[in-house]
Formats: structure tokens, sequence, C-alpha cells
């Protein structure tokens, strides 16, 4: 089998158990993910409600997932993904409980949320990491767009058949399908042999957890990458907690407007993953980094000036494939880059970045959003992550420059 090969990272038996079993469980967080948006908004009728839950749902990330990557490097990672699933299967049974029993109140869902992102810190790191253990290095990529594919592809279904299950079934009925999606994955991960060893030993938690950032730190290439996925992350990606803004305001589209608008930018970051999983391998990952990020950000800026819905959806579309592309290439370039015994701490930072500063960003751009308009606040983002993707392209440079003069 050649690392060039179209999905082949679906040759391995263990990726592919572990990929159809996420793509179970990941429509199922998706069908969750819109019930309990439901249901906060009908218990409040607020959407400050909303943020406090979509906040205790990624401050744990943020607060945690540092240490979720040190335990990542203690344990084996299959028996640790095993126990987050396990315990995922609580808050999903106990929201579809209470609503059964109408003793349901938002701050139940508060406190169900923050325990779900807690588990999700330390999940990540362990999920993220243990892909090279199943697939090898020579396919880490092609595996890691298949992942993506999968998320994006559950970003479709699973609100689908969201919709369809409160209309026909009932609110409880998304929770305890989540619930039992779970198990998909946890049978899958049975079936999966307990690959790769504890190649760490603890030096105590500070040394420990400053052994990660000392890694990356000395790696500049990973620091860049790292520094540009917090440019995105505080300035970038939160715009889609603003669509309903642009759908409503801009385009007078309600509420079918703004489907449009979140399924074109699903249907960009869908592509980009079935794009590099058929490609099997990306030779220059540098410059298709540097061109994603440019992407990205470009037809964010295009995005936030354009008063035409069919304009806007296109350029959307651009955002997600922009977005997708360089976030799936820089993980693959940093699992490589980084030897065993520190992949999980470093990976770690990364998930931290990429989904812990979301909460930061979508203060920051509500607050220039209160101030100067939500689409001019988008703009001034788009500028700022124009800005960085220049930099970090220019970086690059140098970094290469750096590289060939070592090795003469």
């Amino acid at each position: 089998m050649k690392n060039s090969d179209k999905f082949s990272a679906l040759y391995f038996r263990d990726f592919r158990l572990f990929w159809f079993g996420q793509l179970i469980s990941l429509s199922g967080t998706w069908m969750q993910s819109v019930a309990q948006g439901w249901l906060v908004y009908s218990l409040t009728k607020s959407p400050f409600y909303l943020g406090i839950v979509a906040a205790a749902s990624t401050l744990p990330i943020l607060l945690f997932t540092l240490i979720g990557g040190m335990v990542a490097d203690r344990f084996r990672k299959r028996n640790l993904i095993i126990l987050t699933q396990v315990l995922s299967i609580i808050p999903a049974l106990m929201l579809g409980i209470f609503i059964d029993f109408k003793i349901i109140t938002v701050y139940q869902v508060i406190v169900l949320a923050f325990f779900m992102g807690t588990v999700n810190a330390f999940d990540m790191p362990a999920r993220q990491s243990f892909l090279v253990e199943m697939v090898g290095k020579g396919h880490i990529l092609n595996a890691i767009a298949l992942n993506s594919a999968a998320f994006n592809g559950a970003r479709i279904i699973g609100p689908v058949i969201a919709g369809l299950t409160i209309a026909y079934l009932g609110l409880p009925a998304c929770f305890y399908l989540n619930a039992a999606s779970f198990v998909a994955v946890i049978i899958a991960l049975s079936l999966i042999k307990n690959r790769g060893g504890i190649t760490a030993t603890s030096k105590g938690f500070l040394k420990d957890f400053s052994e990660g950032l000392h890694f990356i730190k000395a790696q500049k290439d990973i620091l860049y990458i790292i520094i540009l996925i917090s440019v995105f992350s505080l300035f970038g990606i939160p715009f889609t907690s603003f669509l309903p803004i642009f759908a409503e305001e801009i385009f007078n589209a309600g509420p079918k407007g703004l489907g449009l608008l979140v399924s074109a930018t699903g249907l960009g970051a869908f592509s980009a993953a079935v794009i590099i999983a058929v490609k099997g391998n990306i030779e220059n990952k540098w410059r298709y980094m540097s061109v994603a990020g440019l992407c990205f950000s470009a037809a964010l800026l295009a995005v936030s000036i354009s008063k035409i819905l069919w304009l806007s959806l296109l350029f959307l579309v651009f955002t997600g494939w922009g977005i997708s592309s360089f976030l799936a290439t820089a993980n693959s370039f940093i699992q490589l880059s980084t030897p065993d015994n520190l992949r999980g701490r470093v990976i770690s930072v990364y998930s931290m970045v990429f989904l812990g500063f979301a909460p930061i960003g979508n203060f920051l751009i509500g607050i220039l959003s209160h101030s100067l308009g939500t689409t001019n606040a988008v703009s001034i983002s788009a500028v700022i992550c124009i800005i960085a993707s220049i930099l970090f392209s220019s970086a690059s440079s140098s970094i290469k420059t750096m590289n060939s003069s070592c090795r003469l």
C-alpha cells in the first residue's frame, strides 16, 4: 500500500472500525447539539442562556486539555478513549430522563454541558494522537482527512435526523439516541488491538506540563502553526456564531437562509476533507497550509462585504474549504514532527488553541459587533487573519531556507 493511495487509511482494519463508529457517534453528537439548543431556548427564550451553555461546553477545553494531553501520554490511548465514551453516555441519558420526567431546568443543562466539555478535554488529545498508532505516520494525513470528513458528514446528517426526531418522536429521543450512539464507538474500540506502548514516564506534574511547551517553543515550524491557529480561533472561526445576524439583517432570509449559510460552510469543509483523502498525501504541506489559510481569510473578508446571498454562499464554501484544509494539514504536520512520548501533550496544545480559545473569540467579536456592527466586526477580524496568514507564509519561507542551510 502506498502513502499516496486514495483513502489509504481505510485499508487498515482498526481504522475502519474506528471511523465507522465515529461516524455514528458524531451524528448523535450533532443531533444532541441541535436538540440542546432547542431545549435551552424553549426553557428560557433567551440568547444569553444559549451563550452560557455554549461557554460551559467549551470552557473546560481551555482549562483541562493540557492536562488531558499529559494523561494521553501516560495511559494506553484506546483504553482512555473507551472510558471517555462511557462517561459521555451519562449527560445524554440524564438530559433525556430529566425531560421525560419534566424536571429539567437550564441550570441542569449548564452543569451537564460543563461535564461533557470536561470529558472532551481528555478525549480529544487521546483520540487525535491515537490515529497514528492505527495507521502509522505514513498515512496520518489521510486518517485525519477521513476523520474530518466523518465530522463534517455528521454535521449534515445529524441536524436533519434531529429535526425529524423532535417532530415525530419528541425531544427526549434525541438524547437517548445520542447516548446509544456512543455504544457504536465503544464496540469498535473494543475490537481494535491495543497498539502503542506507554513511552513517557512521569517526571512530576510541572515538569511534564512544561516539557511539551518547551518542545513547541524550540520547534519554530510547530510554534508558527500554533500561533496562526490561535489567531484563527480568536478572530476567524467564531464568525459562524454570527451567521444568524447575516441571515436575518443582511439577507432577510430567515431560518431557511441561515440553514443555507451553515450548510455552505459545512459543504466547503467536507469537500476539503474528501479532497485531501483522495490525494492521499500532500508533499509540500507548508505551501498547502499557506494557501488554505489565505483562502479562508480572504473569503471571510468577502463574506463580510457581500450583500448578495448566493455570492455569500459561494464565499462561505471557500471559508469552509480553507479552514478545514489548513487544520487537517497542520494536525498531520504536528503529529509527524512530534516524538511519540510527547505527542499527546503537543496535540493537547493544538486542541486547546483550536477549540478552547473559541469562547474568548466569540466575546471579542461580540464586543466589536456591539460597537461597530456585525459586518464591520467580521471585516476587521478577517483583515487580522489575512495579515497573520501573510506573516505565516513569510515565516514558512524563512524556515525552509534555514532548514536547507542546516542540511548543507
